[in-house]
């Protein structure tokens, strides 16, 4: 389905893909563009297919690997193993041009259900740019413990914690930035309110422009919506991606009917916007 704004069309929800078992089938959004057209995110990217646009997923859901591609091992590193999940569409409980909710399922590699979800998004004007606003809440639905980890849990070092909410973007070596800092390695891991990401030209293979096919990437994004314990986990330099990462540095451990709340506000913009500009958006979201 479609978000459109205004007779626009913003992004689109592919909610029953057709992916490859090893990349962690689930529910995302691709192509998401700004109001001028230009795409701002990727899908199956040449160095990690496992990125599917936007997307919620995480590597280590009780053992299942959610998240797609190889499974980091403590002690031994990344391997390829039979322990791929997938997260499926259940049912639509509201849709309109501008906004929908659904209800999904996390599954183990056998089929069992790990984790209930209910997902809201919604797509809204804000100044000259439109606002991606993502919710989601995860529900233990079982009777026993339901542990959520991530690579960094399981022994990864360099901060590289990832899972949860996922943007791949569409650009070649972005520049990301938050309130004091604009190196990749201060802006990783860190707990601030937002965090910005930022192209000026260059993208994926088939162009990233805007939607004629013309022209070279050049966008905005700001993030919020950072939970209790989440960090960001960010690359601009590897490969171009934000995530709202729920398990960075520690296991998260639902009990039977516990359920963890999130909500993400985005900001898409038009053009490679300026720190200042960027606490426009933010302030105007504060107050949205």
């Amino acid at each position: 389905m479609e978000l459109v704004l205004a007779g626009r069309e913003v992004a689109r929800y592919v909610a029953e893909p057709n992916v490859d078992p090893r990349r962690g089938p689930r529910p995302y959004l691709h192509p998401v563009r700004t109001l001028g057209g230009v795409v701002v995110t990727d899908v199956e990217p040449e160095d990690h297919p496992h990125h599917l646009g936007v997307s919620v997923a995480l590597q280590d859901v009780n053992g299942a690997n959610l998240w797609g591609g190889r499974t980091y091992v403590r002690g031994t590193g990344y391997e390829w193993r039979d322990d791929h999940g997938r997260i499926e569409h259940v049912a639509w409980q509201a849709r309109a041009d501008d906004r929908f909710a659904e209800r999904l399922r996390w599954l183990a590699p056998d089929g069992t259900t790990l984790l209930g979800e209910e997902r809201t998004v919604a797509a809204a004007p804000l100044l000259d740019a439109w606002v991606l606003d993502f919710g989601y809440v995860l529900t233990n639905v079982g009777a026993q413990p339901v542990s959520l980890g991530s690579p960094g849990t399981n022994g990864r070092p360099g901060n590289a914690g990832y899972g949860g909410f996922f943007w791949r973007a569409a650009a070649a070596q972005p520049r990301v930035f938050h309130a004091t800092s604009d190196v990749e390695a201060e802006v990783n891991g860190s707990t601030g309110p937002w965090v910005a990401m930022t192209a000026d030209g260059g993208g994926p293979a088939d162009g990233g422009g805007p939607a004629d096919g013309g022209g070279p990437t050049r966008y905005t994004l700001v993030f919020t919506g950072l939970g209790d314990g989440d960090h960001w986990f960010v690359r601009a330099n590897e490969y171009p991606g934000v995530c709202v990462a729920l398990a960075f540095e520690h296991v998260r451990r639902l009990e039977p009917g516990a359920a963890l709340r999130r909500r993400h506000r985005i900001v898409v913009a038009d053009g490679a916007r300026t720190a200042a500009e960027v606490k426009q958006y933010v302030a105007a979201l504060d107050h949205s």
